[in-house]
């Protein structure tokens, strides 16, 4: 395994491989992310990770500064899954304006305005830095493949969309969510949880597992769905960002004659924000 640094090593190294299969990261690597490495490696001789905590993707009031660097950790890991390059760049080496302070991007992806609902109402300009440094890493790399996991199901939707509409030749691979024993959705932010936050961290899946049946025993008022689990969260000592029944496709609101469904949650539990959802498959009003 070969660790790489700038944009130029990567490309002489990666010039004599024909597949190359990419898993884009900010590091603090877990199970879940090492899942789709194993799945990359399915898709191509070549598996490039980069390991990169992106500025732009963070709010005046995030944690940038705090977010957990693993890097040697990390990279046993990927050393164990047989990981040919880690690429980790600088953030001037991604940024090439930036003077030490400010990034100076000044050309960035504008997402589509579904990017403005869900995690995007309450992290604004975040799906904007996402995208932007994805497209960056995809024009560093030149994979064939890229793989992401389904736990970000909006972050998904939007990576999709930006391979769709900017003609990129690659294909993106979605990776299941990786569960705990206790079917909580393994994530970096789960370090934060203090041990009583950990078992009542479960109770997030649950209500929108309840959301789930209650769908698929027919009911159809999504809004009262969302509202009660919402309710039932609240009461449970969660800040609630969104529980929402979507399109699984589009990612809109659901509407009855839907049959290819997505329930979302993301929730402050403490300090720490959660993310989870199911997708399913309900009959359309008839």
């Amino acid at each position: 395994m070969q660790l790489i640094h700038s944009v130029q090593a990567l490309r002489d190294a990666l010039s004599a491989h024909a597949d190359i299969a990419f898993v884009p990261t900010m590091g603090n690597l877990h199970a879940g992310h090492l899942h789709l490495v194993a799945l990359a490696k399915q898709h191509a001789s070549c598996v490039v990770v980069s390991i990169f905590v992106n500025p732009l993707q963070f709010g005046a009031n995030e944690d940038l500064a705090n977010y957990p660097r693993t890097l040697e950790a990390d990279c046993e890991k990927l050393q164990q899954l047989g990981v040919n390059y880690v690429f980790v760049p600088t953030v001037s080496e991604v940024y090439p304006d930036f003077d030490g302070v400010n990034l100076h991007q000044t050309m960035t992806i504008q997402p589509p305005p579904i990017a403005n609902t869900l995690c995007g109402a309450t992290r604004p300009g975040h799906f904007m830095g996402v995208a932007t440094v994805v497209l960056k890493l995809f024009n560093m790399v030149q994979p064939q493949v890229a793989v992401f996991g389904k736990k970000d199901f909006q972050q998904l939707h939007i990576i999709q969309a930006l391979v769709r509409q900017f003609n990129l030749s690659l294909t993106i691979v979605a990776g299941e969510t990786m569960r705990e024993p206790s079917n909580l959705a393994m994530s970096s932010r789960n370090g934060y949880l203090s041990f009583a936050e950990k078992t009542q961290a479960t109770q997030l899946i649950r209500a929108l597992k309840e959301v789930e049946e209650k769908a698929l025993q027919g009911q159809h008022d999504y809004v009262s769905l969302e509202q009660a689990a919402t309710q039932q969260l609240t009461q449970q000592g969660w800040q609630v960002d969104y529980v929402a029944i979507r399109s699984a496709q589009t990612l809109l609101p659901a509407m009855p004659q839907d049959t290819q469904l997505v329930v979302l949650g993301a929730a402050k539990l403490g300090k720490t924000r959660l993310i989870d959802n199911i997708e399913f498959c309900a009959k359309p009003l008839k």
